[in-house]
């Protein structure tokens, strides 16, 4: 039987998925697989996105692996079909990864990836929003991670208390990152990060490479509060952070 499109890397990028994933290349191809058939299926990849999967997600997702430690502990907030949190896990054995995500049908599609994939015990799920599990044991994290769920201010004020003080937040942005760290500047700062510094991954292997904003924590934030309003989750975001960024940031 043929491979799903998608599921093997095609030929222009198979040597640096090759480079990238090295001796776990076979197992990035089988999440590959899982992401075209079922992702696609289940509404967390679109239709579209599937020849391209290799390019835009998975190796765009693992070249940022060269900015986390060896042995770190990982959260990935709002992790949906698992990027950049799973395919980190694939390429980095070393890492502890805990995928935090709020909808139930992700939740469930990560669990069955994480058993399917073999990732047991390095990578665990927990349903919810970040300051629904501040308290939690994700928190004191190395690293958090967070892939186009929300401008940075929010995403700060979410993600900022699972880190551990001198932890970083570690988020993927596009083309416009520059203007954002900017422009939310002084809120990050508030939140008790330092100036956010735009990082560049995967030089010289992927045009363009990944654009990461990195925000050290450097005093203890307070969690974020939560206020409800006419229209608005309990978090204070409208229509909450789930429905709205699925199809933008997978499809």
């Amino acid at each position: 039987m043929d491979a799903p499109v998608g599921a093997s890397p095609p030929a222009e990028i198979a040597a640096v998925a090759a480079e990238v994933f090295g001796d776990r290349l076979g197992l990035a191809v089988d999440y590959a697989r899982l992401l075209v058939t079922d992702g696609v299926v289940r509404g967390l990849i679109g239709p579209r996105e599937a020849p391209r999967i290799w390019e835009r997600h998975l190796v765009n997702c693992a070249v940022v692996s060269q900015m986390i430690p060896i042995g770190a502990s990982v959260v990935d907030v709002g992790s949906g079909a698992g990027l950049p949190g799973i395919v980190l896990a694939v390429a980095r054995p070393d890492l502890r990864i805990t995928l935090v995500e709020p909808l139930a049908r992700r939740t469930a599609f990560l669990e069955e990836a994480v058993s399917i994939l073999g990732l047991e015990p390095a990578v665990t799920v927990v349903r919810g929003r970040a300051e629904d599990v501040v308290d939690g044991p994700p928190a004191g994290a190395d690293v958090v991670t967070a892939r186009a769920v929300a401008p940075l201010d929010r995403l700060a004020g979410w993600c900022l208390p699972l880190a551990r003080v001198g932890g970083r937040l570690l988020a993927l942005k596009g083309a416009t990152a520059a203007e954002e760290a900017a422009e939310h500047r002084d809120a990050v700062v508030a939140l008790g990060g330092s100036d956010p510094v735009l990082r560049l991954c995967g030089e010289g292997l992927i045009d363009p490479p990944t654009t990461v904003l990195e925000v050290v924590v450097q005093s203890r934030p307070k969690p974020p509060t939560r206020v409800a309003g006419p229209g608005r989750d309990a978090g204070g975001r409208s229509g909450g952070r789930g429905t709205g960024r699925g199809r933008s940031r997978r499809g």
